[in-house]
């Protein structure tokens, strides 16, 4: 039976849950308790989120803005089924440095729209076909090279940061690895956004911040005021950078929802091919309006593992939120006044943990790399997106993501193609490794 993305039901009294009982997603507390998880939402979410605007040149107001709308799109396409803040997505890191040198910021939003739709498409496909192309197109090998050379691809970029300011950068980062390490729950989880408050002081106290950007926000926008929409402008030459991202925003998305299902006890496979057409809406919006790119945040899914409360009244909280934030012109200057030394430590550990969720996606499931097929395609996938190749062809540039990316799908189904017709490298690259560790003999080969 359909419901409604806006009919709750209460969970028991409105005010407790039980010990090993979830609040779920259609269902809500009290709605003074469903305000205050909303608002947690919002501090989950927000270090990330702000950070790809400042590490990219986008108007942070602007992509707090299209994160709260883009939320909301997703709340209503999966009909308040499957909890989740769509915030700024990492992924288009590389990608919008790269376009933003070559066209503008303009450029860079046309890159995201051409991603938008391409998602969108895929979601569609998904939604009626299921996800079975899929995983045959991108099995775990090939997903998780993607995510690991976006993450190194970007290595260059928080190097030239760090260097600007090395102190800064340097406190920012150990201050984000101490909090990690040393607190447990919402704490340890917003390590990057308190680390980057440390470094924040430490800039301001070095002198690193320049506060005439904050002052003259104030004097010529006041208090309250719509944040900076900007359209995009189309440059077909960027497909080959974007069009790529939508590889690891399906398997972002596909993740979120088999993660909210598991924790709820609930099928909520039908809504998968849902949940990637909001996305690509989401991010097709952002996209002709000034915003980055959005994706599922897993921050927001260790909120509703620690609550036990998936109530997507709390997503629609924190959506209202974001977009009421979004209006203070004065608040996305601030937040534009980090200093690169501060971006640089952060997106040391950032960048790097990007990288080694593609290693975990390998290690999970246990792709076993004394096979040729699976060492040399994520071999020249790595080199390829950390060494940040270039290649020209027909007026077109592919860069170290796309070629990388390209190279993953083309070197894996071509020599998987190539072992399965002549056996030459043995077992099949998707067998998992079954040798024990533990035994003696395996140490001696």
């Amino acid at each position: 039976m359909s419901r409604s993305p806006f009919s709750w039901q209460l969970h028991s009294d409105g005010k407790t849950v039980a010990p090993g009982a979830v609040v779920a997603p259609h269902e809500r507390l009290a709605w003074g308790r469903t305000i205050g998880i909303g608002a947690q939402h919002v501090v989950a979410m927000f270090g990330a989120t702000f950070l790809v605007p400042l590490l990219t040149g986008f108007p942070p107001a602007t992509t707090l803005f299209f994160s709260g709308l883009g939320t909301i799109l997703f709340l209503l396409i999966t009909a308040g089924r499957v909890p989740s803040y769509l915030g700024s997505s990492f992924a288009f890191i590389a990608p919008l440095a790269a376009a933003t040198n070559q066209h503008g910021p303009a450029g860079a939003l046309g890159g995201i729209v051409m991603a938008g739709v391409s998602l969108f498409i895929v979601g569609l496909i998904i939604q009626f076909a299921g996800t079975g192309w899929l995983t045959k197109l991108m099995p775990p090998l090939v997903t998780g090279a993607i995510v690991a050379l976006i993450g190194f691809n970007l290595a260059p970029s928080a190097k030239k940061n760090f260097m600007e300011a090395p102190v800064t950068a340097f406190i920012t980062l150990v201050s984000i690895v101490l909090i990690s390490v040393l607190f447990k729950g919402m704490i340890g989880r917003l390590s990057i956004l308190l680390g980057v408050v440390i470094g924040y002081i430490t800039a301001v106290l070095r002198g690193e911040v320049n506060f005439s950007a904050i002052r003259q926000t104030w004097e010529t926008e006041g208090l309250i005021g719509l944040p900076h929409f900007q359209t995009p402008e189309f440059h077909w030459n960027l497909a080959g950078l974007f069009i790529p991202v939508i590889l690891v925003l399906v398997a972002e998305n596909i993740g979120h929802v088999k993660s909210v299902a598991l924790m709820t006890n609930q099928n909520l496979d039908a809504y998968s091919g849902r949940a990637i057409m909001a996305d690509g809406l989401a991010t097709t919006v952002a996209g002709f309006g000034g915003g980055s790119g959005t994706t599922t945040y897993a921050e927001n899914i260790g909120v509703m593992a620690a609550t036990k409360v998936y109530s997507t009244a709390a997503y629609w909280v924190a959506a209202i939120f974001a977009l009421l934030l979004s209006i203070f012109p004065v608040f996305g200057a601030a937040v534009a006044s980090v200093p690169a030394g501060v971006l640089g430590g952060a997106a040391t550990v950032l960048y790097g943990m990007i990288g080694m969720l593609g290693v975990r996606i390998w290690v999970q499931n246990r792709v076993d790399f004394s096979n040729q097929v699976n060492l040399s395609t994520a071999s020249i996938a790595m080199i390829i997106g950390i060494a940040d190749y270039t290649w020209d062809f027909g007026g077109l540039q592919f860069a170290g993501i796309a070629l990388g990316t390209t190279a993953t799908l083309i070197v894996y189904h071509v020599m998987a193609a190539i072992n399965k017709a002549t056996g030459a490298a043995g077992t099949h690259p998707l067998t998992p490794d079954a040798t024990d560790p533990s035994d003696p003999a395996a140490s001696a080969h």
